[in-house]
């Protein structure tokens, strides 16, 4: 039966991909009908934390650029960029990767996706390459954060062998930048040139997007409410990593999600009320209009996974288990499929590092294996990858007819290949060095 349930999402995935847009989201739908109704699979969650903090950031970025300040913060990046525009392909994942890894939660590239889309367009660098490698390292960034869940759930597996947080961030962080930069540059000079690009050329002669070029020079109460707006969004992601950092400063021990929930929905109320972003203007802008394509998209496709997940939870967990008795030294191979079944870096580690701990495999080798938790980049499923595919205008960053076939899957296998493979090393040189801790 999961050969069968496997195959309608799958089929759920291709058709919704070839269809665009929101369609990814609506067929999604139809096969969580057939999962819930007529095969009588669970119908799992919805990603209601996920589908929040979405609609939450993209309205404070929204109301940002209806004031004028995505444009003034393009000008800005624009004027630096445009003399070494291929450095944004290397820049941008890298503050992602430092933005996820001090906040704890890798939905703050919600934040950046627009400004690094429209920052690539104007300095004439094809998007795909600098958005889909910051997903990507948005994915390590959290691996490598001393307060993810994923880390928390690392350090719980791994209690009874000693490996503290200080050995996790030694072997994990350097491993994780290493993966980074060569992902970067698997991509760096990847695909054609806008100006030769087949989808945008005709986006362009469609007029679904105007030419790119230079932001115009604002000047007084224009650009006090551009400037204005752009700080207070800025003002918003940086709360945002301070809370992560310190939970204290969250009262009743509010989780993240909400927490961000509440602070980027409050920007927008402050952009709207203090700087002139029309309630109209914000709403029919171009990073809405990506936005809502995501929400849809991310709550069908989400949600079917989750179906699918549920319903055939034990055969996949005993089928990997038993893989990994057979050949220990392929349970990073388990880690990264289940991953790609879970959406989930610490659910992952939850349902797999216990089992590698009870087969008696050393912690050497767990601490290594730790970064082959990022596997769901691998199905164009998640809510950072479809959130990267529906945000850029140009039309660079897709899903292509063969579902796995997509712009994440080049930097992703590169990333997660070499971060798993130099954190082994490290790894099995800090337990030769006698550190346990």
């Amino acid at each position: 039966m999961i050969w069968l349930d496997l195959a309608i999402l799958l089929g759920c995935i291709v058709i919704g991909a070839r269809l665009g847009g929101i369609a990814l989201g609506t067929i999604a739908g139809i096969g969580l009908v057939v999962f819930v109704f007529v095969l009588g699979l669970p119908a799992g969650e919805p990603p209601s934390e996920v589908l929040g903090m979405i609609v939450a950031v993209v309205t404070a970025a929204a109301a940002m650029q209806a004031a004028g300040g995505l444009d003034y913060l393009v000008s800005i990046a624009d004027k630096l960029l445009r003399k070494r525009p291929q450095y944004i392909t290397f820049l941008a994942p890298l503050v992602t990767y430092v933005l996820i890894a001090a906040s704890g939660t890798q939905h703050v590239i919600y934040a950046l996706l627009p400004v690094i889309s429209e920052v690539s367009r104007n300095a004439d660098v094809r998007p795909e390459r600098p958005l889909s490698m910051s997903v990507i390292a948005a994915q390590h960034g959290l691996v490598a954060s001393p307060i993810s869940a994923a880390t928390v759930a690392m350090l719980g597996a791994l209690s009874g062998m000693e490996v503290s947080l200080p050995r996790v961030l030694a072997t994990v962080v350097p491993a994780t930048l290493v993966g980074v930069l060569l992902g970067s540059l698997s991509v760096a000079w990847r695909g054609k040139e806008l100006s030769e690009d087949p989808e945008y050329q005709a986006r362009l002669q469609r007029g679904e997007i105007q030419p790119a070029g230079r932001p115009g020079e604002l000047a007084g109460s224009a650009l006090g409410k551009a400037r204005g707006s752009m700080l207070a969004f800025l003002s918003a992601i940086a709360i945002v990593v301070l809370l992560g950092l310190v939970p204290a400063l969250r009262p009743g021990g509010l989780e993240m999600p909400p927490a961000i929930m509440i602070v980027m929905i409050a920007t927008a109320g402050v952009i709207m009320t203090f700087f002139g972003a029309g309630a109209e203007a914000t709403i029919t802008g171009s990073i809405m209009r990506g936005g809502l394509t995501a929400f849809i998209s991310i709550l069908g496709i989400a949600w079917l996974g989750s179906s699918f997940f549920e319903g055939n939870r034990e055969t996949i967990v005993s089928g990997l288990s038993g893989l990994i008795q057979q050949q220990p030294w392929l349970f990073a191979l388990g880690l990264f499929v289940l991953s790609i079944l879970l959406f989930s870096q610490a659910a992952t580690v939850v349902t797999l590092m216990p089992v590698g701990a009870a087969l008696g495999l050393p912690a050497s080798l767990l601490l290594g294996v730790y970064p082959a938790v990022n596997g769901y980049f691998f199905l164009p499923t998640y809510g950072t990858v479809l959130a990267a595919v529906s945000l850029d205008s140009t039309g660079t960053t897709r899903i292509g007819k063969f579902l796995i076939n997509h712009s994440f899957m080049r930097p992703g296998l590169v990333t997660t290949i070499s971060a798993t493979l130099v954190a082994l090393v490290l790894s099995s040189l800090y337990s030769s060095l006698g550190g346990t801790s």
